[in-house]
């Protein structure tokens, strides 16, 4: 007997050596990155020891560098490019390109680029080299010609049919209204990109477009209160939310290297409950980070006025002062890349996605929206004179006109699959549109909507009397509204709803055409009642009443997270977005084809295709996911929760051995945990062969919307499930034997 029991005992040794071996390899790899991440320090890599104004946009090409590298005429032709669109004459355009080539030799670079914003909602470019050699002769060249316009492959881009593969002729063109800026050493050249046949493929064509059709329409209505207005412009200020993550732990999870966010993970005990992250003091490592990137933007002329911590731990944000709108739009898709570059150095990874991490709060990209004359009137600002109060509500009450008459269609322009896991949640807007004028401007409303229609001489007090009691508006008595997705505070519209990850051009389009068309309608309004003898000043009244009145179902003052406010939006005739799919349907309106076709925005055939590219990419980013989650179960899931699994048994066994029917008592912990993690596996095989039979049926479906629809809804069902076992697997799984990083070293530094 005792030889007996010393083998057993041998034999447990044995195989608990060996589990501690396996144990120890199974552990290397998310311990390696625990260990990487921990030698991980906080230099600086960017240090520019001297103020900001002095290297302020020294990377840009700027007007004070044109002047100087160009002759009168070429300098002007270009602004008026910029300012008026009018074209460039090609002799000048082959002076502005040599003037741009010998700044960018004399800076460093080698290599110039159009840069494009295709459908993907990234920045695309190919890069060509300034050196040419003729006749054994070596110098540098770059033509007019190749500045105006370049042919890179437009067939594996995005089209939505537009173009087939074999089709490959696109084309980028300059866009004079963005400057012209050096990365690393490259000369950099914001365009546009279409088809072979001038369709649009890009985010930048569709924009400009309907710029130019809110210009037109904004100079007609500004024109009824000082006809020296020639042009309006829209600033908008981008508010950018990330994530920051350690590189070393951000590889060690497939998820987040693949997704950009994680598919599976367990909340951590502590997150974001203390509210302690919240423009706390900024970590130093996070800190580093971000005067370095802050530099590195600011020798691109990106004005960053704002850095602090956000809600969630490891999330931050930076805000650049408000500028013109394709400028700040370019800028922002600029900023993005460097901050991913500058992170590289510091062994960081941004997170862009809304929602890298279930259970904490998400990011997003507040647009700030404003007017502008070039007389430097802000159209959004309440004055202190009757004119200006009435100037403010025409534009005002033709933005909620806009607003109301296309709810959808803006709440809709929105809807990326990753915006879908952040709107809704109590850290964004309800996907519900509503405006938020705060109390004081919904008080003047109210009083003008109870206006009687009085048709007497003196109609025109009365109304003159009402706009000049309005008061101005000062931060602190306009209070804002965080639960609205378009809220006014003070001098401009906040539109909250915007994912972090976007491409901002997706939705200032759509916002630009709907106000746009509600603003030519307002000035075809007034014209008509002026024909009819009524007094400018009262006919602009009349119109600012019949439109709040016609668009007061969209103005909301409470809580747009309520459940009353859900009932009461769909009674107004408000369309909540539930699902995105179905969502990408308000594109194909007749409403929305008039707006976009009417303006000369997109013609229908291009509005037909972005609608198969929303549903394409969304397929194809909820397919990415369920590869990655059905192979993180199977591959890294379900093997470390057997491998725990084979530790409970053996200890099971080996009590047994030795304390006999005693053991089922002392084990009984071991037990059930044994049997809970075995439901759990079982659980998660099923659901995973589940998620694959869900997938195939999806892509056997021909029609791209149909099968959008499926994997929204069987698809997505499936991941959740598959999810909920892994997570809770992972809280009972040995943490040594876990193989990826969890939540609470992911969002902590």
């Amino acid at each position: 007997m005792p030889d007996i029991f010393s083998k057993i005992v041998i034999f447990f040794t044995f195989v608990d050596v060996l589990n501690k071996l396996i144990l120890s390899f199974m552990s290397t790899f998310r311990q390696r990155a625990l260990n990487e991440a921990a030698m991980h320090g906080n230099e600086r890599y960017f240090v520019e020891d001297r103020p900001i104004s002095s290297f302020f946009g020294v990377n840009v090409f700027d007007r004070e560098k044109m002047r100087r590298y160009m002759s009168k005429p070429a300098y002007e032709a270009v602004v008026s490019a910029s300012e008026y669109g009018t074209s460039i004459d090609r002799s000048l355009a082959n002076e502005v390109a040599t003037g741009m080539k010998t700044w960018a030799i004399e800076m460093g670079a080698t290599h110039y680029t159009h840069i494009i914003e295709p459908l993907t909602g990234l920045t695309a470019e190919k890069h060509e080299a300034f050196v040419t050699v003729k006749n054994g002769d070596v110098f540098e060249r770059f033509s007019g010609t190749a500045l105006v316009q370049q042919e890179p492959d437009g067939s594996s881009f995005p089209s939505g049919g537009l173009r087939n593969t074999f089709e490959a002729r696109g084309y980028s063109a300059w866009d004079p209204t963005s400057p012209v800026y050096i990365l690393g050493q490259t000369l950099c050249i914001p365009s546009i990109f279409v088809s072979y046949n001038g369709e649009a493929i890009d985010m930048k064509v569709p924009n400009l477009k309907a710029y130019q059709a809110l210009n037109k329409a904004a100079v007609s209505v500004a024109n009824l209160f000082d006809d020296a207005v020639t042009k309006v412009t829209v600033n908008i200020g981008l508010e950018q939310e990330y994530f920051l993550v350690d590189e070393a732990l951000y590889k060690a999870r497939p998820d987040l290297a693949l997704c950009d966010r994680t598919v599976i993970g367990h909340t951590s005990a502590k997150d974001q409950q203390l509210s302690d992250h919240y423009q706390g003091t900024i970590p130093q490592r996070a800190m580093s980070f971000m005067k370095d990137f802050e530099t590195e933007a600011y020798k691109l002329g990106i004005e960053l006025t704002t850095r602090h911590n956000e809600v969630a731990p490891n999330q931050f944000e930076c805000a650049p002062k408000f500028c013109e709108m394709t400028k700040a739009i370019d800028q922002n898709m600029l900023l993005m890349t460097v901050m991913q570059q500058v992170a590289d150095k510091h062994h960081l990874k941004v997170i862009l996605h809304e929602k890298p991490f279930a259970g904490v709060n998400g990011s997003g990209k507040h647009t700030n929206w404003s007017m502008q004359t070039d007389k430097g009137v802000n159209l959004l600002s309440p004055g202190k004179t009757p004119t200006t109060n009435l100037q403010f509500l025409a534009f005002y009450s033709s933005v909620l006109k806009a607003v109301h008459q296309h709810n959808a269609l803006i709440m809709t322009s929105v809807c990326t699959y990753s915006n879908g896991f952040r709107l809704g949640g109590n850290e964004a807007p309800p996907a519900v549109m509503s405006v938020f004028s705060g109390s004081t401007l919904s008080k003047v409303f109210d009083s003008i909507m109870k206006m009687k229609a009085d048709k007497s001489a003196d109609s025109g007090k009365e109304s003159i009397k009402l706009v000049n009691s309005i008061p101005e508006i000062f931060p602190d008595n306009t209070d804002r509204n965080r639960t609205s997705p378009f809220a006014f505070t003070g001098n401009r519209f906040e539109f909250r709803a915007v994912g972090s990850s976007v491409n901002v051009a997706s939705v200032t389009y759509v916002l630009n055409a709907a106000v746009a068309e509600a603003l030519a309608e307002f000035r075809a309004r007034v014209d008509k009642k002026m024909k009819a003898r009524i007094k400018k000043n009262d006919a602009v009244m009349e119109v600012v009443k019949e439109f709040l009145t016609e668009s007061q179902d969209v103005m909301f003052e409470g809580n747009g997270y309520s459940a009353e406010w859900f009932e009461e939006a769909k009674k107004r005739g408000l369309k909540a977005i539930t699902n995105f799919p179905d969502a990408y349907k308000n594109y194909l309106t007749k409403d929305s084809e008039a707006l976009f076709v009417k303006q000369g925005i997109l013609s229908k055939a291009e509005i037909e295709a972005r609608y198969e590219v929303l549903n394409e990419t969304y397929v194809k980013k909820l397919q990415i996911e369920a590869r990655v989650i059905g192979d993180l179960c199977l591959n890294h899931v379900i093997p470390a929760a057997v491998r725990y699994q084979d530790l409970l048994i053996q200890d099971i066994t080996g009590s047994q051995a030795v304390f006999k029917a005693e053991s089922k008592d002392l084990c009984k912990a071991e037990i059930d945990t044994y049997r809970k993690i075995a439901g759990f596996i079982n659980n998660l095989q099923a659901d995973v062969e589940q998620l694959v039979e869900a997938r195939k049926k999806a892509n056997a479906v021909p029609d791209i919307a149909k099968r959008a629809k499926l994997y929204s809804t069987e698809v997505m069902s499936w991941m959740e499930k598959v999810r909920y076992s892994a997570d809770h697997l992972e809280m009972l799984v040995d943490d040594e034997l876990w193989p990826m990083p969890k939540y609470r070293e992911l969002l902590f530094f």
